[in-house]
């Protein structure tokens, strides 16, 4: 089977449409499919239809915070109509909108104007770091997404705003209130020691967390294999997704993913 739980749609920070990524999805051959934009469920009402022998389960990435850093926590089979994940949505979406004026006035100090609106006219939801990238390189301040991150919004830049979101507990709750497993997302990316991400996971699964990302977008084998012997120590679920955000990105292409070790306890047999 080829199971890809992690992928973006232009809800969010993507570059597809929701439609768009589901005939991607089909066109690869995608058993089963979970689009978690980050802190909306909108793509689930702005699809069509999903393929026959294409099993879709309700998604959503929600960003919180963990002693000082951001840390990307997968709802993965939620209910989307449970009231309490409606009013994490709006919470998180409203974070997200005094997040990006704050961001956008940081810039405006370092000489940016209009970075606000700039943003606003590539984001068709959920306004991200990634839309403040591709209005300056739009103005020719950068570029490309890369410089825009290395220079302005990356980890300690002045784009870089997380202290407001909820923790890690705060979030895991939300998921379970909403009947889904909480995931936390794409360990390895969050470039912490050793000691600091088994503190991570620890504290992760303490909160109720049930699962962890073994496999995310192209890695090699040795994180792989890293990654579950991590997730089999803290009796955890094994998940995996592309990260997919648009198709010139090849290092998170959608579906195209390494399939999880064997030691590993997939997520999926929870609700097969």
């Amino acid at each position: 089977m080829i199971i890809d739980l992690h992928c973006h749609t232009n809800m969010s920070d993507g570059a597809l449409t929701p439609n768009q990524l589901i005939d991607l999805a089909s066109e690869r051959g995608v058993d089963m499919l979970s689009i978690t934009d980050h802190d909306t469920l909108d793509a689930y009402a702005h699809m069509s239809s999903v393929p026959p022998g294409m099993r879709l389960i309700p998604g959503i990435e929600l960003s919180s915070r963990w002693r000082k850093q951001g840390v990307h926590i997968v709802g993965l089979n939620i209910d989307l109509s449970n009231p309490v994940m409606a009013s994490a949505v709006a919470e998180q979406s409203a974070i997200r909108l005094q997040r990006a004026q704050e961001i956008s006035v940081r810039l405006e100090r370092l000489g940016f104007d209009g970075c606000l609106e700039g943003a606003q006219r590539f984001a068709h939801n959920q306004i991200g770091r990634p839309h403040f990238a591709q209005h300056l390189i739009a103005v020719g301040a950068v570029k490309n997404y890369n410089e825009a991150f290395k220079k302005y919004l990356g980890a300690g830049k002045a784009g870089d705003i997380k202290e407001h979101w909820p923790d890690i507990e705060t979030v895991v709750q939300w998921i379970k209130q909403a009947g889904g497993i909480a995931v936390l997302a794409h360990p390895s990316k969050y470039k912490m020691t050793r000691t600091k991400l088994t503190e991570l996971i620890g504290d992760f699964k303490n909160a109720g967390g049930e699962a962890m990302e073994v496999v995310s977008g192209l890695q090699i084998p040795s994180l792989t294999r890293d990654l579950a012997k991590l997730c089999t120590q803290f009796s955890l679920l094994a998940s995996c997704g592309s990260d997919f955000h648009s198709p010139d990105k090849k290092w998170a292409a959608l579906g195209l993913i390494s399939n999880l070790p064997e030691t590993c306890n997939p997520i999926w047999d929870r609700w097969s």
